[in-house]
């Protein structure tokens, strides 16, 4: 399932996020990358060893945390680090799949959040490979992105302005993407009927299939 989430970080957060970003020192983007996407990975990232990198990336995670559609489409066990990434100057990420090990996890789910303006740069849209064909996104600040870490993806080319985005990876719960879609509508389902309804017969029957299916897909 590849999920766009509004409003992970309002306009303010977005605002502030930026301003520490700019005055961060940053680095090649390739000390981060396995050894065959270092032949395509052409970026800068924040310098994690900086004393204000930490606080940063804790904000920003507690935000994605507290997103109740990250909750509900993850299932999140373990997050990883951010990467804090700028595209700018034609800098690209050429077609790569993400390592199924990262941080000492394994990788279940991919994400980008944008933190900067779409109409401030050119290029750098963020293009998935899938069974339908290519699929194209250029986020709005404050959105983020959350896909299989088994997709193929690539960042095009970033001709003006400057992309600035936070990356990071998600073990989940349950481990197989299918699995995590069926529980992300039946959850989507028995909350409309909750909206309508209330506690209802109809809710109380989905909630069970749903906290069942839980417990049987739940990895560990």
């Amino acid at each position: 399932m590849i999920l766009v989430i509004n409003d992970v970080l309002n306009g303010d957060d977005v605002a502030k996020v930026a301003d520490k970003l700019s005055a961060m020192r940053f680095v090649d983007g390739t000390t981060t990358a396995g050894w065959h996407a270092k032949l395509v990975k052409n970026n800068l990232q924040a310098d994690r060893q900086q004393p204000e990198f930490a606080p940063l990336n804790k904000a920003v995670t507690d935000a994605i945390l507290r997103h109740p559609v990250f909750r509900m489409a993850a299932r999140p066990r373990h997050i990883t680090p951010l990467l804090f990434s700028r595209y700018r100057d034609s800098m690209e990420y050429g077609t790569h799949v993400d390592d199924p090990i990262m941080y000492n996890m394994r990788s279940d789910i991919s994400f980008t959040l944008a933190l900067a303006d779409a109409s401030s740069y050119e290029g750098g849209e963020l293009v998935m490979e899938t069974s339908g064909g290519e699929q194209s996104y250029k986020l709005k600040p404050g959105q983020m992105i959350m896909y299989p870490s088994t997709t193929l993806h690539r960042v095009t080319p970033v001709t003006k302005g400057e992309r600035v985005s936070a990356v990071g990876w998600c073990q989940s719960y349950v481990r197989d993407a299918a699995q995590r879609e069926i529980l992300y509508d039946l959850d989507i389902a028995r909350r409309g009927i909750f909206e309508r309804e209330k506690k209802s017969r109809d809710f109380d029957i989905i909630s069970r299939s749903h906290a069942n299916l839980l417990r049987m897909w739940m990895d560990g």
